[in-house]
């Protein structure tokens, strides 16, 4: 388990956030939210600082005002008295992602806060930009010498990077190339927010830490895994972002592959970053597309019609598709992953189906009787265990029943957001719940397969609101 003496030493070094495109949809809609929602539990250093940067003509002082607008919008029973004193260490920076300049700016600022705070301080750089951005960024930073720590004990600096990491096996990997030259692989934090959502997180709990479970979870007693992400909206203004990735690079590559690998890999021997990133990248480096998979791609109707979108645009809104694990635990036990916008409901879900137990105490020959694990990450997070009994009376009927565990039960636990773990993790420095190379390298690997399979694949029309119906004859 973690250091506890290590992760209070990290909140006695000041520490300063750089939030590059902070006056975008993220930082909006996330990054101060879950700032302030540390800071507020006593989960942020003893001394920071926030300086945002973007191209948008702010200066300190309105800066501060529109984190505020943003702070009280969000917060019902708001502490004026700390949105104040959280507001006061905002600074701001304009300019540029491509300007060396600006980076020669931002530098001063940081050392001028350096020089205020009397000590070499602790730099976490959030890129909160479009990836277009990421290589003029990364340099400019690099080159900038903002990155380079003051010792091995204090002064470190991390760089948080945002998914698509990369568009495909090719981008990728000058991505990374990149980022192996600027920076240590201990200064860099690629981030997949759902690895951060709490039901994720409990799959390693849950599976490792109770006996009943793992002794099972392979394929002798495992029909199917079912790995759903289905959003009820549709791509709305996000159509020059969205028509040039697609379904399956927008989510399939990361959300789906990174809960695939917590259900699927091996027990990791200790629960440390390293152990657990090799034990997830063997997991990806095993996948495959199934030779008896069923591989859909579906576009919504209406969705050519966006602007930005081309009129004749092939990309896929929607896929289905079916791999296996060539390893001795999930031999032949199909792995179906399933993702669209606008379907019809939102629903985050991972279903291990077991096979009927031989011989049975059964109901009948029409019915199943499969026990199943049920992660819900969204819109509810919950994991429900799934069995059978007799009904209560005279006669000897069985029946389905359910245990189900569930974050929103307990009302005086608070609700803590994903981008709130990320943020707070990347402080103490664990990169657990963070992908490292090799599971970014298997992970495009299997998905460049998939897509190569798809160009052969006709793209299926489907209403808004209806789930795409899957032929499996």
């Amino acid at each position: 388990m973690k250091d506890i003496t290590r992760i209070k030493a990290q909140f006695n070094i000041p520490t300063i956030f750089t939030i590059f495109g902070s006056s975008g949809d993220l930082a909006k809609k996330k990054l101060f939210i879950s700032l302030f929602d540390l800071y507020s539990n006593e989960m942020l250093p003893d001394r920071f600082a926030i300086v945002g940067f973007a191209h948008s003509d702010y200066d300190d002082h309105s800066f501060r005002d529109y984190v505020q607008e943003i702070l009280v919008g969000h917060t019902e029973d708001y502490d004026h008295d700390d949105i104040e004193k959280f507001i006061s260490s905002i600074s701001y920076v304009q300019g540029s992602f491509t300007d060396s300049e600006a980076f020669s700016a931002l530098s001063e600022k940081l050392i001028a806060l350096d020089d205020a705070i009397g000590q070499c301080t602790n730099k976490l750089f959030h890129l909160a930009v479009p990836p277009r951005f990421y290589d003029d960024l990364l340099r400019n930073l690099a080159h900038s010498g903002m990155t380079i720590p003051c010792s091995d004990d204090s002064g470190w600096t991390r760089v948080l990077i945002e998914k698509p990491f990369g568009k495909d096996a090719v981008t990728a990997q000058e991505l990374d190339a990149l980022l192996g030259k600027l920076f240590k692989e201990e200064q860099i934090f690629r981030i997949d927010h759902y690895l951060a959502k709490e039901t994720i997180q409990n799959i390693l709990m849950f599976r490792f830490s109770n006996r009943i479970f793992d002794p099972v979870w392979n394929h002798e007693h495992v029909e199917k895994v079912e790995i759903k992400l289905w959003e009820d909206i549709d791509v709305a203004d996000r159509g020059a972002f969205y028509d040039g990735i697609g379904a399956l690079r927008d989510v399939g590559q990361n959300h789906l592959l990174q809960m695939l690998s917590l259900i699927a890999m091996e027990h990791p021997g200790e629960f440390t970053s390293k152990e657990i990133h090799k034990s997830r990248a063997r997991v990806l480096g095993d996948l495959c597309m199934s030779d008896t998979e069923h591989l859909m791609r579906g576009q919504y109707e209406g969705y050519c019609d966006i602007q930005d979108v081309a009129d004749d645009s092939e990309t896929e809104t929607y896929f289905h598709i079916t791999a296996q694990i060539n390893n001795d635990r999930w031999k032949d036990v199909p792995f179906i992953l399933e993702s669209g916008k606008a379907l019809h409901k939102k629903l985050t879900q991972i279903v291990v189906t077991f096979r009927e137990p031989e011989p049975c105490f059964c109901v009948g020959p029409e019915h199943t009787q499969n026990n199943k694990v049920i992660f819900d990450i969204q819109p509810e997070e919950k994991i429900t265990v799934r069995f059978f009994a007799k009904e209560h009376g005279l006669l000897t009927n069985i029946a389905q029943k359910d245990l189900a565990f569930s974050y929103h039960a307990d009302r005086e636990v608070r609700e803590v957001d994903a981008y709130e773990k990320v943020i707070y993790d990347a402080i103490i420095g664990d990169q657990v719940l963070f992908t490292n190379t090799d599971e970014v390298k298997y992970a495009w690997a299997f998905i460049s397969s998939v897509m190569e399979k798809m160009q052969d694949v006709p793209l299926t029309t489907y209403k808004r609101g209806t789930l795409p119906q899957i032929d499996t004859k």
